[in-house]
């Protein structure tokens, strides 16, 4: 039996990295909640075969997860807020494809990694070359040939992640990797309707003129939902023996994962004018020197926890019990840690007095809810436990996405019945 704690670790772990992200934006910032669902999924899945391959298998979900911040989604969420119901049908319809885009690369590229086997190795040249030619094709053919504009006037780029997405799910199938691709479909399943149903909550809040980071609330359900379609598919399917872990490809993931990632987030995320202007915004004295402080922490804190964690790699990377039990959460503790750490100094959470009122205040307290629910309850569940289920057929997909369009259905008549026209609509017709 599968305890059903593992799915709402992984899934509250993802949610919290995408609400982080939220403050970040692009696809450095998603990269660095994908990181961290992914090590969530391989630390519930205690598999030791999969632990040896940790940092590896937690790149490739960051780069999954990272690729979808490309899509340009703010004029999209200005649809939802329109009056009319074919605009806003229109709006959360193109959020649900946005948000199963993010997912379905995400979790295939991370699923590919679990099911790489001796028996069947992925051709990673062949891959790559093959979504960078699927994105580039569909969105010349879709955007400049087809002019089927999602958010115009903004970037297009929904369409170069279809056809990467469209690529991936052609290489996935003709190779066999079956397990990958059902983790890529729950995964843009749980992600697509997670950022529909996260905006209808952020249209229901701002309706109510109550002051809070609806926006954030989004960002959480798209991760939390993405994140419980992954560990959903990864713990109810038995899995292949994984192939063996290259150590330089684990030793580059670290970098990748521990500093490069940090280290593009704060040059992309941080900078004395937006620190300048967030001190004038928080009525700080001495502006200069609170920026000064906050690059200054931000920036050591990179080459000290990539230091921390290549010091928890070399000493746990070849003792495959110890590796579960400490090397994984310690790892997983750092990066969501230090995410928390970066979105704290950039909006000076530490220097504004303490309030719920602000989305960013709970972070802490869920990442301390997080490994308690670790520590004191799934350290001790037993091991992975495989199949658990029939196998999906067409007409179950096919059943899915048409209740999925009722809900929307439902969802949208609510949403245009409970405001008047709100700051920031849009109609695309």
């Amino acid at each position: 039996m599968i305890n059903r704690t593992n799915f709402l670790f992984v899934a509250v772990v993802l949610g919290l990295g995408w609400a982080m992200r939220g403050h970040f934006g692009h696809e450095w910032g998603a990269s660095w909640a994908g990181a961290m669902g992914a090590l969530a999924v391989l630390l519930v899945s205690k598999r030791k075969d999969w632990a040896l391959r940790a940092p590896a298998l937690a790149a490739l979900g960051a780069i999954g997860w990272g690729a979808g911040g490309m899509m340009s989604y703010g004029i999209v969420i200005g649809y939802c807020r329109s009056i009319s119901f074919v605009n806003s049908f229109y709006g959360y319809v193109m959020l649900a494809v946005i948000g199963g885009l993010y997912g379905f690369i995400g979790g295939g590229l991370f699923g590919l990694g679990l099911e790489s086997s001796k028996e069947n190795r992925p051709k990673w040249p062949g891959l790559i070359v093959e979504m960078f030619a699927g994105g580039f094709l569909v969105w010349g053919l879709l955007i400049y040939q087809m002019e089927w504009l999602m958010t115009p006037p903004r970037s297009e780029l929904w369409a170069g992640c279809l056809g990467a997405a469209l690529a991936l799910a052609w290489f996935l199938y003709r190779n066999n990797f079956k397990r990958a691709i059902r983790v890529a479909s729950y995964a843009a399943l749980g992600a697509g309707f997670g950022f529909t149903f996260g905006n209808f909550i952020q249209t229901l809040g701002s309706s109510t003129e109550l002051q809070y980071n609806w926006w954030n609330v989004m960002e959480f359900t798209l991760g939390f939902f993405g994140g419980l379609g992954m560990i959903y598919a990864v713990l109810t399917r038995e899995w292949p023996e994984s192939v063996k872990p290259s150590k330089t490809g684990n030793w580059i993931a670290i970098i990748f994962l521990f500093a490069f990632i940090p280290a593009t987030n704060y040059f992309n995320g941080f900078s004395t004018e937006r620190l300048l202007s967030l001190a004038e915004n928080l009525n700080i004295a001495d502006a200069a020197q609170f920026a000064s402080r906050q690059l200054l922490v931000a920036g050591i804190s990179i080459p000290i926890l990539a230091l921390l964690a290549i010091l928890i790699w070399k000493h746990y990377s070849s003792k495959e019990e110890q590796l579960i039990k400490f090397g994984l959460p310690v790892m997983l503790l750092i990066t969501t840690l230090h995410y928390n750490l970066f979105a704290y100094l950039r909006l000076g959470t530490f220097s504004r007095p303490f309030s719920f009122l602000h989305s960013d205040t709970l972070y802490v307290f869920i990442v301390a809810l997080i490994f308690s629910v670790w520590y004191f309850v799934l350290r001790k569940t037993n091991d992975f436990p495989g199949k658990n289920g029939s196998d999906e057929t067409w007409k179950r997909w096919i059943f899915i996405l048409i209740t999925l369009l009722i809900v929307f259905v439902v969802v949208t008549i609510v949403s245009i019945n409970i405001h008047p026209e709100m700051p920031g609509a849009h109609d695309r017709f």
